[in-house]
């Protein structure tokens, strides 16, 4: 026994010794890695930080640090994820929340964005960076009321120049010109070398006519920067309102100076000649701002209107043909060119009907499957027709069309609030009228829900791996009103049958080098569903494990509706989640606050799915919470339970139904109740523990075994409990290989007795097949 012992310990020491030297190698890349940062050799930096990470990736301060090197290489998008994957080893630091949600604002992840700025916020209401921040993402998300509402809080937090800038940005776009200029003027009186206020106030003062007191302002601006081209600009329109052209005229040029390859401006300072009469002059600038920008079609048609002033129709016509093949065409762009082909009108004269056909949305049997709720369509159609299109009418609204080779094209946007048909009119230069309609059929417009089955996937997305092979298979299921076009997995085509609704679809994919993969499921609408699931290898086993696939299912309820709130659930689950730390789990799913529904759907159907799916061998299934036993019978208590109504509660005899569902897919069942007695309906009583059991008895870890473990003596449960205490203890200071599940039990039966505590009960579970063998845990 002695010699056993001293292997023991002997295995042990050579198992930490290389935990330790990752841990100092990890600490001595991140050292080196600001080294790099204090040298600005930030992608070296990179390197070494991410070496740190593999080394250990708990590592925070290592995450912390790279992000803030990607950050000044410009790599935005990593240094949002490391942001985000401090945030799991640092979730209530509001400073790391910030971090991330400022980054996620640069890349234009404004959703994921405000999720974390309101949680900086909320973890420290005196983070005014945060507060900052979260003014620019609403804006962006253009919620206005809640950007007003948060920048007044950050003046109220302090009261600085860029928060009234702030506050007047919002207010500017809520067009509340008034509270806008008293905000920038607040930030320019505590600042006076505020540029941006001083613009933004001049801007303001444009939109109310203030025009001295914006000139003032952007004389400022242009004392302190003469190179300031909003101040130029802004400036200019001041002196358009004025009707002073050449000073107008003359800013725009300076402009242009500043920026000589801003198409913009060669238009702007154009459309100023045209105003001023001065056309050969805005010609120039218009065919200046072609050269650099030559698909915008506002170009042509402002050079046409010059050309035309200028009485060159030649030029003009030309400009407006290469509107047609830039935009849609213009009734004024048109005029000169009608002239030219009336002449050809007569000879070609015809009586055939225009043939109408839908190019998008596209239509099955021919009938126009729509969104239910979308009340606009933007139908793009054809007509085949040998002359010109005189008019196109989509439910008695003209549209504008398209000349192309052979056919013409039409874009509308259609109004579907109160109809249930698409008619459409096409009459050609010589009145021959075609006509159709198309039925419309509403659809549902919700993208898939993507469910993955195996490997293990939590509610957050987390897939739990139990080998390091390259490969692994993907199993999942799709929920979904309608049948499913399509699904990748990680840009895999998954199999599964497209005539079925909700399918159940699998695809094996490599996943050397990856950390995460992305499943995009379609449905035959067009409604595309997309989910990124991470890859979980912490919680792979060993693989001398003779308990096998070993799950633990933690049911926690604590927050009652009609029964008193409990805090002891999830006291006593962190107690066993940090006793089973040191054991061969390969998984723990964590249930809380479930309702009578969702315990029946869980055992019932997802359980059985996961563990058919994942090939689970023994499962453990813990129950924390309250807990009612009536008339020989045990109940779990939902967190939506009535009192004194038997109905509502969770008989736990429906358990061994739903066990049984899957019992020949798992080898070893323990359920552990820490709430009442079970009932003799569940489980067969034993007189007394059985001798401790050996992990080397191959039977007792090989032939099946069916097990209760409950509390007893009282109902309700407590926020103290012995039960759960007992049982991590003998986990945690548990010096074997293994231990029993009866040895536990010798050990929680003793602790409850000295307490004056009746006997917990332990036994078989009735109905359910068991060959004398027993609970492993089984030490890492």
């Amino acid at each position: 026994m002695r010699k056993g012992k001293i292997v023991v310990v002997l295995a042990l020491s050579l198992f930490l010794t290389p935990v330790y030297s990752n841990g100092q190698t990890a600490k001595k890349f991140y050292k080196a890695g600001t080294v790099f940062v204090e040298k600005n050799a930030y992608a070296d930096a990179i390197v070494q930080f991410s070496k740190s990470v593999e080394m250990d990736p708990d590592y925070t301060k290592a995450y912390l640090a790279r992000a803030k090197a990607f950050e000044l290489t410009g790599n935005d998008v990593q240094a949002a994820e490391d942001y985000k994957r401090a945030i799991v080893f640092l979730p209530k630091d509001s400073e790391v929340h910030y971090q991330a949600g400022r980054m996620l604002n640069r890349i234009g992840n404004y959703v994921e964005a405000i999720h974390l700025l309101n949680r900086a916020t909320s973890l420290s209401r005196k983070n005014l960076p945060a507060y900052q921040e979260k003014i620019i993402t609403l804006i962006a998300l253009e919620d206005f009321e809640r950007a007003y509402q948060v920048a007044d809080s950050a003046i109220q937090l302090k009261k600085t120049p860029l928060n009234y800038y702030n506050r007047g940005l919002v207010a500017e776009k809520m067009e509340n010109y008034p509270q806008a200029q008293k905000d920038f003027s607040s930030a320019i009186s505590t600042n006076t070398n505020f540029i941006d206020a001083y613009l933004s106030r001049a801007r303001i003062e444009v939109i109310q006519n203030r025009l001295k007191v914006a000139m003032n302002d952007c004389s400022k601006v242009l004392a302190r920067d003469d190179r300031n081209i909003e101040a130029y600009l802004i400036r200019s329109k001041i002196y358009v309102k004025r009707l002073e052209y050449p000073n107008a005229i003359n800013d725009v040029s300076r402009i242009i100076l500043i920026d000589p390859v801003n198409a913009d401006m060669y238009i702007l300072r154009g459309t100023y000649y045209q105003e001023f009469n001065q056309h050969p002059n805005a010609i120039n600038d218009f065919s200046k701002a072609i050269d650099i920008s030559p698909g915008n079609p506002e170009m042509y048609f402002l050079r046409a209107k010059s050309y035309e002033e200028i009485l060159d129709y030649k030029k003009a016509k030309r400009d407006y043909e290469a509107i047609g093949s830039l935009s849609k065409y213009d009734g004024e762009a048109l005029r000169l060119k009608d002239e030219a082909e009336q002449r050809l009108f007569e000879i070609n004269r015809e009586s055939v009907k225009p043939a109408i056909s839908i190019i998008e949305p596209k239509l099955i049997d021919g009938i126009m499957n729509l969104p239910i709720g979308k009340n606009e369509v933007l139908i793009k159609g054809k007509v085949e027709e040998e002359s010109d299109i005189k008019s196109i009418l989509v439910n008695g609204l003209v549209v504008h069309y398209e000349k192309k080779d052979e056919h013409y094209e039409f874009l509308a946007s259609v109004d579907m609030s109160s109809v249930a048909e698409i008619v459409i009119l096409v009459n050609d230069i010589y009145e021959n009228e075609g006509k159709k309609v198309f039925v419309i059929k509403r659809t549902e417009i919700n993208g898939p829900e993507i469910l993955i089955v195996a490997p293990y996937s939590s509610d957050n997305g987390e897939v739990y791996l139990d080998n390091l092979e390259d490969n692994v298979y993907v199993e999942g299921k799709i929920e979904d009103e309608s049948l499913i076009k399509s699904i990748m997995i990680g840009g895999v085509t998954a199999s599964y049958r497209p005539d079925m609704e909700n399918p159940v679809f699998s695809a094996t994919i490599n996943i050397m080098n990856q950390n995460q993969f992305t499943v995009i499921a379609e449905d035959v609408f067009g409604n595309v569903s997309s989910r990124t699931f991470f890859l979980n290898r912490e919680g792979i086993a060993t693989q001398d494990n003779p308990m096998g696939k070993t799950w633990v299912v933690f049911i926690q309820n604590s927050k009652y509706e009609s029964f008193a709130s409990l805090e002891g659930p999830v006291k006593d689950v962190s107690l066993m989640k940090g006793a089973l730390a040191n054991y061969q789990i390969n998984n723990i799913i964590t249930k809380q606050d479930m309702t009578k529904d969702e315990l029946d759907k869980f055992f019932s159907i997802e359980l059985r799915d996961l563990v058919r799916s994942n090939q689970v061998n023994s499962i453990m299934i813990w129950y924390a919470g309250h807990g009612k036993f009536i008339n020989d019978v045990g109940y779990w208590i939902p967190v939506d339970a009535k009192r004194d109504d038997e109905f509502t509660y969770f008989n736990i005899s429906t358990l061994k139904g739903s066990l049984q569902t899957y019992s020949k897919y798992v080898t070893h069942t323990l359920v552990v109740t820490d709430a009442c007695e079970s009932g003799p309906t569940f489980y067969q009583a034993m007189r007394s523990v059985s001798e401790e059991r050996s992990c080397d008895d191959w039977k007792a870890t090989r032939f099946k075994s069916s097990q209760v473990f409950s509390s007893a003596g009282y109902e309700l449960a407590t926020d103290n409990s012995q039960f759960t205490r007992t049982f991590a203890n003998a986990l945690s200071n548990n010096p074997n290989a293994c231990i029993p599940i009866e040895s536990i039990v010798s050990q929680v039966t003793l602790a409850v007795a000295k307490n004056n505590q009746q006997r917990p009960q332990f036994g078989k579970i009735a109905g359910m097949e068991d060959e004398n063998g027993t609970f492993f845990f089984i030490a890492k």
